[in-house]
């Protein structure tokens, strides 16, 4: 596991720029914390460093977010997914390849469906407002 500590927007971007370098095609990233915690502020650090000239933003709404790219980008926010019929009518499945990262917000919501390899971020407050750590693990050994 590796921990990390961010006291603003751009060290939490720093932290996803170099977490992005460890990625590759068949990633699945699901991250954890409350709202407010940065989860897509990191998205948007991935994206820009995996190369990918998008607008991030949690796709709360829509469900998914495509970002394309060389490795095609997919952001998911599951905070409404309740159950195993809406879950599986986002498609979810079917966004899972070799040539695909996936990035979930509220993940804790699809916790028993996430593949075995998958790389957690974990978001909890510090002591201050603004500090937060970030701790990340699992994956292939990698975190």
């Amino acid at each position: 596991m590796k921990t990390f500590f961010s006291q603003s927007e751009n060290d939490t971007m720093a932290i996803a720029h170099e977490f992005a370098n460890g990625l590759h095609g068949g990633d699945v990233v699901a991250f954890r914390g409350g709202m407010g915690m940065g989860k897509t502020v990191f998205v948007r650090g991935c994206v820009d460093a995996l190369g990918v000239d998008a607008e991030v933003s949690s796709p709360t709404f829509s469900i998914v977010n495509d970002y394309g790219g060389k490795i095609n980008l997919y952001h998911f926010d599951m905070y409404r997914v309740e159950s195993w019929d809406s879950l599986y009518s986002t498609g979810f499945f079917e966004y899972m390849n070799d040539n695909s990262i996936l990035f979930i917000e509220w993940s804790e919501n699809i916790e028993n469906v996430l593949p075995e390899n998958t790389v957690y971020v974990n978001f909890s407050r510090c002591e201050s407002d603004n500090e937060r750590k970030i701790e990340i693990s699992g994956g292939d050994d990698r975190w």
